[in-house]
């Protein structure tokens, strides 16, 4: 987010927030207190209605015993909406933890959502989960409000915001993240038509012409390990290369005739 299109007000409302959690970190405020602060944050920089878009306490029945979740984002009131996103909040002056991720996930799987955003009130991480089997937990972002600037706070605060969730952006948000898959990528960038595109280039650039094999070694140059191994699960199919051409065969030259002797020369040579 450009820094001119944060407003004052919005600027404010994160600096308050700086304080207000810095002296909770100091205070060392128990859970409680620190899910009274995260809910402000919610109001003041996210636009949410606490009483009807903050489902506290969130009833999550499972194989088990209920559970609670901490809160459950909803963009209408009632206890049969349905959670956009399940908010795991930890006290302030602990670490978030992989342990703390499973517990959340748990939660959202068992309730069916999306989307979990787990806190410390400094830290906030958001999280996708696709239910396949087994459901996979994908991080997306990380900030840190207390050691971030304020444009990147704003832009991640304003992506789990009300006014984002009702135009579903953080449906679009997954669907690009989709597009933009390492196998996805690969595909697009070693196609015919981007490998023909990219030696077209190379060879205006350069002057030096490639093959499309050429291309594809140059790319796996570039790939991480993980990468690497998506392009082996890929069958390419390269342009095929035109025939080199042939030179022509030069035309036979028929020899000089030779200087004429005597006996070549003209009659009236002859006897002259």
């Amino acid at each position: 987010m450009p820094r001119a299109a944060i407003d004052r007000e919005l600027r404010k409302a994160i600096r308050d927030a700086r304080r207000m959690i810095q002296s909770a970190e100091k205070a060392d405020v128990n859970e409680a207190e620190t899910r009274r602060r995260i809910e402000r944050i919610f109001e003041s920089i996210m636009g949410y209605d606490p009483f009807i878009h903050l489902s506290r306490e969130h009833a999550v029945r499972g194989a088990g015993e209920t559970e609670h979740v901490d809160f459950s984002i909803q963009l209408e009131a009632g206890e049969s909406a349905k959670p956009i996103i399940m908010v795991e909040v930890k006290r302030v002056s602990i670490d978030l933890s992989a342990k703390h991720l499973r517990q959340a996930a748990s939660y959202a799987i068992d309730a069916g959502c999306e989307w979990i955003l787990l806190t410390n009130s400094k830290e906030w991480r958001l999280y996708h989960v696709s239910f396949g089997k087994p459901p996979e937990t994908k991080h997306m972002f990380t900030w840190d409000i207390l050691a971030d600037d304020i444009p990147e706070i704003a832009q991640r605060f304003e992506l789990i915001s009300y006014k984002s969730l009702k135009k579903d952006a953080l449906g679009e948000l997954w669907t690009k993240t989709n597009v933009l898959l390492p196998d996805k990528m690969l595909r697009a960038m070693l196609c015919k038509s981007s490998i023909n595109i990219l030696r077209r280039e190379l060879k205006r650039s350069t002057g030096v012409s490639v093959t499309p094999e050429d291309i594809v070694g140059g790319v796996r140059r570039l790939l991480n390990e993980a990468a690497l191994v998506e392009l082996e699960n890929i069958h390419l199919t390269l342009p095929e290369r035109k025939p080199g051409r042939t030179k022509p065969k030069a035309k036979e030259t028929p020899s000089e005739p030779s200087s004429p002797g005597a006996e070549g020369r003209p009659e009236e040579e002859k006897g002259s």
